[in-house]
């Protein structure tokens, strides 16, 4: 486990009526699951487990899981790229497989699914996988379409659901707290100050949601969720938190616990990214 502020349990046993949600780049399924993602999501006794970058056809994530989990997955069109799923023990009273915008319907980045919880409310969760992006590019331009739909969809569940939680890769460092070398990358796609007045909305007041890692780790670097495989970044943790739970109100004042599940050591990663763990209280 990496190092967490003393308001976040390691190692805390998932109480009664908890609802336990991981959200993990996978970094391709297939490849997560040769380097170890079994043995890890055997031990985590997660409710909702939210991937991104499955960039696997639907049989194979199926087959990988294996029996006992009710799967939601949007394929991106293009082969070997994005993906994200949304596999839960409790079966979805609904789904919907996009952000709502057509230009997005085939990219494999937003997918939804409704949960009963607490006595009936209804809880949505996302699995969600903004671009990465790429300064003055195209890339860039499709990045900021997707988070002017995000600006969008959030109030729009804010209201509609009693409970609302949009997890995943969002790649974009909200403060200098979320980026160990963030004066080297305030020009880079993912720290850009364009990028980052999007989650001063989405976490200010003009939209509402709450960072719940954040709020429970406090304010404290990191804790990171992404590290290079290149040199000596995961070792140094000279990492990004770019992977996200975000909140409506009401539910972000149950969660009761949040880890990052950072491997002990390098070669012993399946991902670059590592599982962010959130307990929820109903």
């Amino acid at each position: 486990m990496d190092r967490v502020s003393p308001a976040v349990e390691t190692n805390a046993t998932k109480n009664d009526g908890a609802l336990r949600v991981a959200s993990v780049n996978v970094n391709g399924v297939r490849a997560a699951y040769k380097r170890g993602m079994a043995d890890w999501l055997a031990d985590r006794d997660v409710d909702v487990l939210c991937l991104q970058e499955v960039r696997a056809p639907d049989a194979i994530l199926r087959g990988l899981l294996g029996d006992g989990w009710h799967i939601l997955h949007a394929e991106a069109e293009a082969k070997g790229r994005a993906g994200v799923a949304i596999a839960s023990r409790q079966e979805p009273v609904a789904t919907r497989d996009h952000i709502g915008d057509d230009f997005f319907t085939t990219s494999g980045r937003w997918v939804e699914a409704d949960f009963a919880v607490d006595g009936g409310r209804v809880l949505t969760v996302v699995s969600a996988y903004v671009h990465s992006g790429e300064a003055d590019t195209p890339k860039q331009v499709d990045k900021y379409r997707f988070l002017d739909v995000m600006a969008t969809r959030l109030p729009a569940l804010g209201a509609e659901k009693d409970h609302a939680l949009v997890v995943g890769d969002l790649n974009v460092g909200h403060t200098t707290r979320d980026i160990k070398n963030w004066k080297g990358n305030v020009k880079r796609a993912g720290f850009l100050p364009e990028e980052r007045a999007y989650f001063d909305r989405f976490f200010g007041e003009e939209i509402g949601w709450k960072d719940v890692h954040r709020e429970l780790a406090g304010d404290v670097d990191g804790p990171y969720t992404w590290w290079s495989w290149r040199g000596q970044a995961f070792d140094n943790d000279t990492g990004w938190r770019i992977d996200y739970q975000m909140a409506t109100p009401g539910l972000a004042a149950r969660a009761t616990n949040a880890v990052v599940d950072r491997a002990a050591s390098y070669d012993a990663r399946f991902s670059d990214h590592a599982p962010l763990v959130v307990d929820y209280q109903f």
